[in-house]
């Protein structure tokens, strides 16, 4: 019995994230009306507020899921790179790029900032500076980064990308920005190799 309704409430919880990403990304948060959205989830305004508290708590629920599908496809970008420093490189270019994508730069960079506060501080960012810190560890390690702090390195790495996202997806011509922001991106990052020789 109980495992029945805790499967009920995961699909109530999963009715409502699909239609709040539908509407936030349509939308946008402020005019995404909450009787709409449980009008085309089938729920009421109970369902919501009992799953995720307030609209701001159900925003916080789709960018979390959000975070999640994009942390999968930087991973995949990084797998298929040929060096680890290659790797570093592909995750952040791929973090870049989703910028150009409706969903992402409306949910993610644009209403997100502005209504959960600073990206930088959201709690799934701490997985991902920990994961870059170790991946510049081992590049400082095996010798192909310059010997510097790795988390420092991490934060500025991660800040770049986070900071080259949020400019594409608030420029006007986002796609014309896009070539730009990969190759400063690239450049500054560069700068910690170690040179040959």
């Amino acid at each position: 019995m109980a495992t029945k309704r805790a499967q009920m409430m995961e699909e109530t919880r999963g009715k409502i994230i699909r239609a709040a990403r539908k509407a936030f990304a349509a939308k946008g948060y402020a005019a995404a009306s909450m009787d709409d959205l449980t009008a085309e989830a089938g729920l009421t305004r109970g369902a919501l507020y009992h799953n995720f508290g307030s609209k701001q708590g159900l925003l916080q629920a789709v960018v979390d899921q959000i975070d999640q599908e994009m942390v999968e496809r930087m991973l995949a970008a990084q797998d298929q790179a040929a060096s680890r420093w290659g790797g570093l490189l592909e995750e952040g270019v791929a973090y870049i790029e989703m910028a150009l994508e409706p969903e992402v730069q409306r949910i993610m960079l644009l209403d997100g900032p502005a209504v959960l506060g600073d990206p930088s501080q959201w709690p799934n960012q701490n997985a991902c500076l920990l994961r870059t810190t170790q991946t510049l560890q081992a590049l400082i390690d095996e010798g192909t980064v310059k010997p510097v702090d790795a988390e420092a390195a991490a934060r500025l790495i991660n800040g770049a990308a986070l900071n080259a996202a949020l400019w594409i997806a608030a420029a006007d011509d986002p796609r014309a920005v896009l070539p730009k922001a990969v190759e400063a991106f690239r450049q500054l990052a560069t700068g910690l190799l170690k040179a040959k020789g």
